[in-house]
C-alpha cells in the first residue's frame, strides 16, 4: 500500500473523523487575474456570516496577499507556521471585518510532499479542527491554470468559477475547465462547477455570458456547469476596494452587495434542500496530499 493510500485510510478511520462536524468547502477560482475572484470570496463570506454561518477563508493564492489587503488586516502567522513552526490552527487565523476569519496560505502547501507520513497526519488532524470552527471554509485559489490551482479544484466538492464578459476571461475560463476535466484525479460526480458572471451590465448580460461559456463547455467537454447568477459593475464596489472594506459591509444596499446576498442565499438553499455533501477539511487536504505523494 503506498503512502498516499495510507493517508486516505487514516482520514477515513481516524478518531477525529468520528461524529465530528464537517465544514462545507467552497473553492473560488478564475481562469485569469483581475476578474474579481478574491472580492467574490470575501463578499460571499460576509453574506454567509449575515445568514448566521461561521466562515473562514483560506487564501491559497500564494504569490499574492489579496485577502489581507482587501480586509485591511495583517496576519501574524500563516499556514507555513502551522506546518513548520508548530503553531496550532487557532493561532494562524486572523479575524477580519464582519467577524470573518482568514488564513494566509504563505508557501505552506508547496512542501507537503517532502514531509513524513506521521507529520502529514498531524497536519491534517490540525486542519480538521477547522470543521469545528467554521460552518463554511472558502478557498481562494490563485488565478489561472497551474498545478497548485488544479490540486485545490480536484479536491473540492464545490467550485465557483468567476468569469467576466471580457473575451480573454471567457477563453481562459474554458481553458481552466478543460485542464480540470483532463486532470487524472478529477471526478465530475465529486465536484460541482458553478459559474458566477462578474462585472456585467445587467441580468441579461450575465445569462448570455453563462450561455456562451456553457455552450462550448457542453459541446467539447460534456462537463455540466451551473449558473449562480450575476454581479453587476458597481462604483460602490470599486470605492469599497479602495477603502479596504468589503462592499457587503461598506455599502450593504449597493447593487453588487445585493447580488452577493442573492448568490449566497442560493448556495445556502442548496444546503437546506440536502443537495450539498459536506466532506470537511481532513478529506479536502488528504486529497491534495495524496496527489502530491503520487507525483513525488
Amino acid at each position: 500500500m503506498d503512502q498516499a493510500q495510507q493517508l486516505r485510510n487514516i482520514v477515513k478511520a481516524g478518531s477525529y473523523n468520528k461524529q465530528r462536524p464537517l465544514a462545507r468547502i467552497i473553492t473560488v477560482t478564475s481562469g485569469k487575474g483581475g476578474v474579481g475572484k478574491s472580492n467574490t470570496a470575501i463578499n460571499l463570506a460576509i453574506q454567509f456570516k449575515k445568514l448566521g454561518k461561521r466562515v473562514i477563508i483560506l487564501d491559497a493564492d500564494f504569490g499574492l496577499a489579496n485577502i489581507e489587503i482587501m480586509f485591511g488586516a495583517v496576519p501574524k502567522h500563516n499556514l507555513s507556521d502551522l506546518i513548520y513552526q508548530g503553531k496550532n490552527i487557532k493561532e494562524i487565523i486572523t479575524w477580519g471585518p464582519g467577524d470573518v476569519g482568514f488564513i494566509s496560505g504563505g508557501s505552506g502547501i508547496a512542501g507537503l510532499s517532502n514531509l513524513s507520513r506521521d507529520y502529514l497526519v498531524y497536519i491534517i488532524q490540525n486542519l480538521a479542527q477547522l470543521d469545528a470552527l467554521a460552518d463554511i471554509v472558502i478557498i481562494d485559489t490563485g488565478a489561472g491554470i497551474s498545478d497548485a490551482v488544479l490540486e485545490f479544484l480536484v479536491a473540492s466538492g464545490e467550485i465557483i468559477l468567476v468569469t467576466t464578459p471580457e473575451p480573454t476571461s471567457i477563453t481562459d475560463s474554458y481553458s481552466l475547465l478543460k485542464a480540470l476535466n483532463r486532470h487524472p484525479r478529477f471526478q465530475r460526480e465529486y465536484s460541482a462547477v458553478k459559474m458566477l458572471a462578474n462585472k456585467v451590465t445587467n441580468n441579461d448580460d450575465g445569462q448570455m455570458l453563462f450561455n456562451k461559456l456553457n455552450a462550448v463547455v457542453n459541446r467539447y467537454l460534456k462537463l455540466p456547469i451551473e449558473y449562480l447568477g450575476p454581479v453587476p459593475n458597481d462604483n460602490q464596489l470599486v470605492k469599497a476596494v479602495m477603502q479596504q472594506t468589503p462592499v457587503s459591509l461598506a455599502s450593504p444596499n449597493s447593487k453588487s452587495a445585493q447580488a452577493y446576498a442573492t448568490i449566497a442565499a442560493k448556495l445556502m438553499n442548496k444546503e437546506v434542500e440536502g443537495l450539498v455533501q459536506k466532506r470537511g477539511m481532513a478529506a479536502f487536504f488528504s486529497h491534495i496530499v495524496a496527489g502530491k505523494k503520487n507525483n513525488s
